[in-house]
């Protein structure tokens, strides 16, 4: 926790959070533009502390990079300080999401072939077997110590149909397995049932991925392919740093995160 405690001490970084807070996905020209009195050279330094702390995290979609808020580190910070003192500060620090942007050069979106950037973007890094990562997000024995009580239902292999029941047995969400690479990908639809409203959403795509480094695994989850700003889009942001931060916690401590984002 270091590195984010260094990378916030600085206005500069600060204000680069604020704005991925305001519009995630942005590209370094879009953040260069709010810092008139820095050098392009500048910005880019902030940019590496603020991803070397994993407050920021970056996609590349096409020719373009953009740059997303990843708040996976701020959950963690409040799991272990803020949320035994005031829990709604942890509930404010969770929900902090990305919206869509919409390009400023319609005409280079055009020539880039790119329609959409993915939408919520968090990465964290868990000190684990790849193995063993893959066992904690596809078995349904183990889902529920840190996907908010729910069991994973259905067989991870592409093509099949899957679903989360909570413990009453509601549905909570369901979809179709696109892709499934044990022990480094895992690529699904994603139909949110938890709430009145995303009944009529489409199916959106949810993807993780598994990379080993040392002794411990970089898991970055991105949900995208939303059709706007939709229900789905609206209620999902805020509660995957919860999911993340649990399965950290839990695959390094081999206890449950004491953690609900009500």
């Amino acid at each position: 926790m270091d590195a984010v405690f260094k990378a916030l001490n600085d206005s500069h970084r600060r204000r680069i959070l604020d704005l991925l807070h305001e519009c995630d996905g942005q590209s370094l020209l879009d953040i260069e533009a709010n810092f008139s009195q820095m050098t392009r050279f500048g910005v880019m330094k902030h940019l590496k502390i603020l991803e070397a702390a994993s407050l920021v995290t970056t996609r590349k979609s096409g020719r373009f990079k953009y740059h997303y808020l990843n708040t996976v580190p701020l959950q963690e910070i409040s799991d272990r300080w803020i949320s035994r003192f005031a829990a709604p500060w942890s509930e404010a620090l969770a929900d902090l999401k990305t919206k869509l942007e919409t390009p400023k050069d319609e005409h280079d979106m055009e020539n880039s072939g790119v329609k959409t950037k993915p939408q919520h973007v968090f990465v964290t890094v868990i000190k684990t077997t790849p193995d063993k990562l893959w066992a904690a997000l596809t078995d349904g024995n183990i889902t529920p110590a840190y996907y908010y009580g729910s069991a994973l239902q259905g067989e991870m292999k592409k093509g099949t149909s899957y679903s989360y029941h909570g413990p009453d047995g509601s549905r909570f969400l369901s979809g179709e397995i696109l892709e499934a690479i044990k022990p480094t990908k895992l690529v699904m639809t994603f139909k949110g049932e938890w709430m009145p409203g995303m009944q009529d959403d489409a199916p959106s795509r949810v993807t993780y991925e598994i990379l080993q480094q040392g002794d411990c695994c970089r898991l970055t989850l991105v949900h995208d392919q939303f059709d706007s700003e939709t229900n789905t889009f609206k209620n999902s942001g805020g509660g995957w740093p919860g999911i993340i931060s649990g399965l950290k916690t839990l695959l390094e401590t081999g206890e449950p995160l004491n953690y609900n984002p009500m």
